[in-house]
């Protein structure tokens, strides 16, 4: 099976776009050169990423490295790299182990990181210090016909909803895929092996330790103590087994590029709704002035913070979705949204001394007599409030949030209200549970 060459035509950037990409790379270099030289430090300027590869796709982000000696003081190389970037971009701070300038420069979008010019990875002394070695070891091991395999799967990984490592997606990184190209061979050898993959799958020889979990391990070949499937989540992992199945059964342009999903209208949320019997439950907050890939990973432990507290509170979610526009917003489907009017509240043991206490205290509260079951007191007590709006505000402390997000702006709505609200982008993504590639084309007229 070969990929329809009009496929190939649409990923695979022109020769304009090549010598545009390369000729804007060396026109930063030049300016980072020049800001080294008038701050007499000696660093080089290097081009890394996908684009120094040869494995990108149309529209490429740049990454410009600025190399700084080993013996270069840590505090200074975050000082001079985030003041050279913001000489040149005048862009966002991102972090990482430490902090780089993001901007848009001609057009493109441009990473300035600096690091430091270690002559092996046993010497880290910062995450990004691996970069130059993942650029060379992919330029010496993959040929031009298999990078042009790397582009092939990055664009079915990006069609599908799998690339990126950034919490947005918690997927697979672009050196993470070049590696797959290099294991298994070919973007379609890669297909046909991920189709029979299982979760725990381990890939390549490394240093085995206790961090070394998750549903994908590839050993690092350049630094051999490194997961570089740490940030593919189970679901991701799934998802592109699903994905790399449903393509080798029926080939399609629309694991490249998918039709952009419509979002449903609230009649049309209202319907589904009506049909399924379920409830909606929606959660708002302000939004904090943070960039966007922490807020996104901190919308993801917010999610899974609200979800168990929803169950342990008695309601069973079905779903959960988020989406951030002017504030955060998380929406849940819930199996219904009101408990019964009674529980059973289960105390200790009847031999332990907490015992009399709690019999004192519910012969006269419970709605009958204390019983014995398993050798442990019970008593049936009356449910309020019972309604998870009441409930969820109640327990709004102890809620896992992320550290940037405002517990105190927290607004919960309950069915009606979050129906009646204008939440069509998150409440479509709650209930369109589509995947990319099954959204059709529109029809001509």
């Amino acid at each position: 099976m070969t990929v329809d060459p009009s496929i190939l035509e649409r990923i695979i950037p022109s020769a304009e776009e090549k010598e545009r990409i390369n000729r804007v790379a060396d026109e930063i270099r030049e300016k980072a050169c020049q800001e080294l030289a008038r701050r007499n430090l000696d660093a080089e300027v290097r081009l890394m990423g996908s684009v120094a590869k040869g494995t990108y796709l149309c529209d490429p982000d740049l990454d410009i490295f600025l190399l700084f000696p080993p013996d270069f003081p840590s505090s200074r190389l975050e000082e001079e790299g985030l003041a050279i970037g913001d000489a040149i971009l005048k862009g966002e701070k991102m972090y990482a182990d430490h902090p780089y300038i993001r901007g848009i420069y001609q057009g493109l979008e441009v990473d300035m990181v600096p690091c430091y010019d270690i002559c092996d990875t046993s010497c880290l002394q910062s995450a990004v210090d691996r970069t130059p070695f993942h650029t060379r070891f992919i330029l010496e091991n993959l040929d031009e016909k298999m990078r042009d395999q790397a582009r092939v799967l990055k664009a079915f990984m990006k069609g599908v909803g799998t690339y990126g490592a950034e919490p947005q997606t918690r997927g697979f990184s672009g050196y993470l895929i070049e590696l797959l190209v290099w294991h298994y061979g070919s973007f379609q050898s890669v297909l046909e092996a991920a189709s029979k993959w299982k979760e725990g799958l381990v890939l390549g020889d490394g240093i085995k330790n206790q961090s070394m979990q998750g549903p994908l391990v590839v050993y690092d070949p350049v630094d051999r103590r490194r997961n570089v499937a740490s940030a593919v989540h189970v679901d991701t992992f799934a998802l592109f087994i699903t994905a790399a199945r449903a393509y080798l059964r029926h080939p399609s342009s629309l694991f490249f590029f998918p039709v952009p999903r419509t979002p449903l209208t609230m009649d049309e949320v209202k319907q589904r709704m009506d049909g399924r019997g379920s409830r909606l439950l929606t959660v708002s907050f302000s939004r904090p002035c943070i960039n966007h890939e922490n807020l996104e990973a901190q919308m993801w432990k917010a999610e899974e913070g609200l979800a168990k507290v929803l169950e342990s509170l008695g309601f069973h979610v079905l779903g959960s979705a988020h989406v951030v526009e002017d504030g955060l917003i998380f929406a849940f489907e819930l199996e219904d949204d009101v408990l019964p009017p009674v529980r059973l509240h289960v105390g200790p043991p009847v031999w332990v001394s907490e015992a009399e206490r709690f019999l004192h205290k519910w012969k006269e509260m419970g709605l009958d007599r204390p019983t014995i079951k398993n050798g442990r007191w019970q008593v049936m007590v009356a449910r309020d409030p019972r309604d998870a709006v009441s409930l969820l505000q109640g327990e709004k402390e102890r809620i896992s949030l992320g550290q940037n997000m405002d517990v105190e702006s927290m607004c919960v709505h309950g069915h009606q209200d979050s129906l009646q609200a204008d939440m069509a982008v998150v409440l479509s993504r709650l209930l369109d549970r589509r995947y990319p590639w099954e959204i059709p084309e529109p029809q001509a007229e």
